[in-house]
This record gives C-alpha cells, structure tokens and sequence, in this order.
C-alpha cells in the first residue's frame, strides 16, 4: 500500500517536527516546509497527495497560496487543509471559498488533524452518485468530471473550481430542474466540523453562477427563486 505524502507548511519548527513525528505513527509521511519558497519546491519534486498550509507564511499569505494552487492545473485537485487561528473565523470561510477542503484552528490536537486528514481523503476518493460510468455528468455543452473535480467548458477550456463551488456544482447536477433550499446547500457544500454561513453560500453560488455564465453569453444556469433557494436550469446526461 502506498503511503501518503502530507506536505505540511508552516514556519514554526516545532509544530513541524511535532506534526512529523505523529504522522509517522499513522503510517501517513509529513514533508516539511518553513516557507512558500520550499513550499513550492516540494511540489515542483512531484508525489506530494495533501497539502497542510498555514494561513501566515513569513514569505506568502497561506489563503492566497491556496487560491494560486487551485488554479494550476498540476494542483488543482491537490487536497488542501488550513491551519487557521483559533477565533479567526474569516480566514475559515475564506480559505474553503478560495479551495481549501477543510481547516484546523490551532492550537490543534494531532488526533483531529489525522482525523481530518484522512475524512478530507475519503471524500476526495469517494466516487459518489455519479451518473456517468467515469464519474462525468455533461449539460449545457459542458463537461463536468466529478472524480477528476473538474470543469470543462463548451470551448474545452478547463474551469477551476473552490471546494464550495465544486460541492454546489455537484448538488446541483444531482437535482437538475429542482428548487434547492439553501439548508440544502449548505448541508451539500459543510466539510466536518465545517460551519458555512448562509451568506459564504450566497457569495459562492454567484461566483459558480459567473463562470458558468461567462461562457454561456450570458445565459444563466442558475436561477434565483425568491423565497425559496435556487434552480440548475440545464438538461444533465
């Protein structure tokens, strides 16, 4: 069985070796990095299979690292968890809405970040209710592989995707034609132990609703109900 390569990044050396050495218990590799710099060259060496980022870097801004990864097609679908302050609750919402799959605040017990560590691999292997055989669902003249998480558009331009707009997406392909609550959303879009504000719900919707739109001539995929939530108006095969 292979074993699982967590790049950790942050610039204390002591939650680095502390990290380290409790990793190794559970048969999962830390590769630490005390900056972006280093960072950047252990992804560039390859066979890196989560990232834990802190969000202040003497050399970078954590959230903005986590955005620059989700952009990169090499880093795309490379599962993030942040490591956020502890009553910081902006830089939470803000890292899922930029791509992160989940955060710890510190101080942490290296128990939950196992714990998360290995909940965030799950779903990210989890094929799910795809209805295609390789996992891909299409509408709209778009291509959406919901095992690779990613985003096609009707001029074959890859469409990166947070993890929120990534899970509404993938709620919204499930129930074509159908209102969905916001409760709805949120349960689709909450990671564990991940609280999500309606209005991060709101904000993540229009954001998915603008890629979706700007290849669309401005068509919209997705409608507002008032009062009620919102509908994928799109045939889905």
């Amino acid at each position: 069985m292979a074993i699982t390569r967590c790049l950790v990044v942050d610039d204390d050396p002591e939650l680095l070796q502390s990290v380290s050495d409790y990793l190794r218990r559970f048969a999962l590799e830390a590769v630490a990095a005390a900056s972006a710099a280093q960072m950047r060259s252990s992804l560039a060496q390859g066979g890196i299979d989560l990232v834990i980022l802190d969000v202040m870097l003497p050399d970078g801004d954590g959230l903005a690292l986590c955005a620059a990864l989700r952009q990169r097609p090499e880093t795309a679908n490379l599962p993030v968890i942040m490591l956020t302050a502890q009553g910081d609750p902006h830089s939470r919402v803000l890292g899922l809405e930029l791509g992160a799959d989940d955060y710890v605040s510190k101080p942490f017990e290296p128990r939950e970040l196992v714990a998360r560590i290995k909940a965030v691999l799950r779903r990210r292997s989890a094929p799910g209710a795809e209805r295609g055989g390789d996992g891909s669902v299409e509408f709209a003249g778009w291509r959406f592989d919901r095992l690779k998480r990613q985003l096609v558009s009707p001029q074959q331009v890859v469409v990166p995707l947070s993890s929120a707009e990534y899970r509404l997406l993938s709620a919204f392909v499930e129930r074509p034609r159908r209102v969905l609550t916001r409760d709805q959303l949120l349960d689709a879009t909450r990671g564990q132990g991940v609280v999500v504000a309606d209005r991060a719900i709101d904000l993540a919707v229009s954001r998915l609703r603008q890629k979706l739109s700007a290849s669309q001539g401005g068509e919209q995929l997705i409608c507002t109900i008032r009062g009620e939530g919102y509908i994928f108006d799109a045939i889905v095969k």
